[in-house]
Parts: C-alpha cells; sequence; structure tokens
C-alpha cells in the first residue's frame, strides 16, 4: 500500500477552488452574479427556467430535470470517487460508463466554474427521483413512503454535493432562495429554500463560503446591494468566511469575490 504525504511547496502549488453558497431573497440577483465569471470557463446548471438574467451571457449552460443526468455530468467534471463501490453513483465504474457513452466526455474538462441555480430547484429534481425509486414504497403497504423519500432525498443530495466539494480544482457555486421565518418566540429566522431538512441543515457545513446577497441601507439612506461575509453580523443572516479575507459587507462581484478568498493576484 503506497501511503503519500503531501508536502507543503507540492500542496501550496495546487490550483485551488472555492466552494460558495449564495443565499437571497428571490429576485435580488443571485442569478445575475453568473456575469461577474469568466464566461469561456463556467457551467451553469439551469433548473429554473429562468434564463433572462442571462439571456444574452455567452457562457455554457446544461439543462435538464433529470437527477440522473445531473449525476453524470457532476461524475465527468469532478472524476470518480475510487472509495465507492461499483454500484454507487460517481463511483469508478458509473465514471467509466459516462464516458463511454458521452459523445464528447472531453468537452467538460476545460471547466474552472461550475454554478448551480439553483440548489432550491435541484432539490426539487432529486425529490422527484427520490419518490419513484423502490427504497420509497412501503414493503407492507406498497403505498408510497414519504419519510423514506425524503431519507433517500438527503442521501441522495448530499453525495452529489460532496462530490462536487472534493474536486479541488473547481470553483462551484449554489445559489438557494433564502426564506424568511418566525420561530415560536416570535424571533426573526431565515432558512436557505431547499426539500428536506438534512440538506438545508448539512450544506453550510460542506461550503468554504455562505455568503447572503442582500439590499442594505447606507448611512444617507439610500439603499445598495452586497454580500453578507460574516457569521456575526447585526442582520442575522446566514454567513461563513474560511478564507479569513473578506470583509463584513462585500461588493456584489462574485468574481472578485472569488479572487479574494483566494488571495491577493491568485489564477
Amino acid at each position: 500500500m503506497a501511503l503519500r504525504v503531501i508536502k507543503a511547496d507540492e500542496r501550496l502549488a495546487e490550483r485551488r477552488g472555492i466552494k460558495i453558497l449564495v443565499l437571497g431573497k428571490a429576485g435580488i440577483g443571485k442569478t445575475w452574479q453568473v456575469r461577474t465569471l469568466p464566461a469561456e470557463l463556467t457551467l451553469v446548471f439551469e433548473f429554473e427556467g429562468g434564463e433572462l438574467p442571462l439571456a444574452d451571457w455567452p457562457g455554457d449552460l446544461f439543462r435538464t430535470r433529470q437527477w440522473s443526468e445531473f449525476c453524470d455530468v457532476v461524475v465527468l467534471l469532478t472524476g470518480p470517487n475510487p472509495a465507492l463501490p461499483a454500484s454507487a453513483r460517481f463511483s469508478t465504474a458509473h465514471y467509466e460508463h459516462v464516458r463511454a457513452n458521452c459523445e464528447a466526455p472531453e468537452a467538460f474538462e476545460h471547466y474552472r466554474y461550475v454554478v448551480i441555480d439553483s440548489v432550491t430547484a435541484l432539490s426539487r429534481v432529486c425529490f422527484t427521483d427520490c419518490k419513484s425509486q423502490p427504497g420509497a414504497v412501503s414493503e407492507r403497504s406498497g403505498r408510497p413512503d414519504l419519510r423514506a423519500a425524503y431519507g433517500l432525498l438527503g442521501q441522495e443530495l448530499l453525495a452529489a454535493l460532496n462530490q462536487l466539494q472534493h474536486a479541488r480544482h473547481l470553483h462551484v457555486v449554489m445559489t438557494a432562495i433564502l426564506d424568511e421565518r418566525l420561530d415560536e418566540f416570535n424571533r426573526r429566522l431565515f432558512v436557505p429554500q431547499i426539500e428536506g431538512s438534512k440538506t438545508a441543515l448539512e450544506l453550510p457545513g460542506i461550503v468554504d463560503e455562505v455568503v447572503t446577497l442582500a439590499e442594505l441601507k447606507a448611512d444617507d439612506g439610500t439603499s445598495y446591494r452586497g454580500f453578507i461575509t460574516h457569521t456575526v453580523n447585526p442582520f442575522g443572516f446566514p454567513a461563513k468566511d474560511r478564507s479569513g479575507r473578506l470583509d463584513a459587507v462585500e461588493p456584489p462581484h462574485l468574481g472578485r469575490l472569488i479572487q479574494k478568498c483566494l488571495g491577493e493576484g491568485a489564477p
């Protein structure tokens, strides 16, 4: 068995990808942020049919309403996970099968930025697939078992997102609608709009950065949009910065935000 330690100089020379969850209310401009990324290096998974903000954007889209197609593209982008059994998605067998049946698998190799617009819609696509699986049918009654379907949803969706997380060379941006709710003590809470509680709870821990795109008020009373990036913030928005390089409020420019997370002059 070959056990290999990655030396510091080798690790620092690796291409690094940032994984970001962008939250915000509907219509705040999350999809428009794709325009701030290099079009020739970006692939957008489009699930919502809301392409108007990108109508004249010269980048590539992948449209699908099928969970299996999404997983097939993910394994082409990320490569296989050799630790998984052959029957599992994202295994070596899955990767080789997809490459053998894809007309041009090499067409997916040049992308540096992958955008999922949005995880909200992707979770619904996944849930539709999970409800049709044999494991979502009660063995006793033969009827659909929603609890089992939600359990499958958590497993399937998090497995795919973890696969993207471990693609070190890719910048992965996931957008999601942010819901505002009140708890039993009438306190305001913000929760990502995602099917199934498991994914909504665990997704912020998977990514490097959680930012909320919000409309804020300047000292003179005028409104502006900004990325809230720090966990402790006066607005109560979800946020997290693992890079330690971001200000509490950053300009709404996703491309520059990624560059700042990597450090000045990073590729």
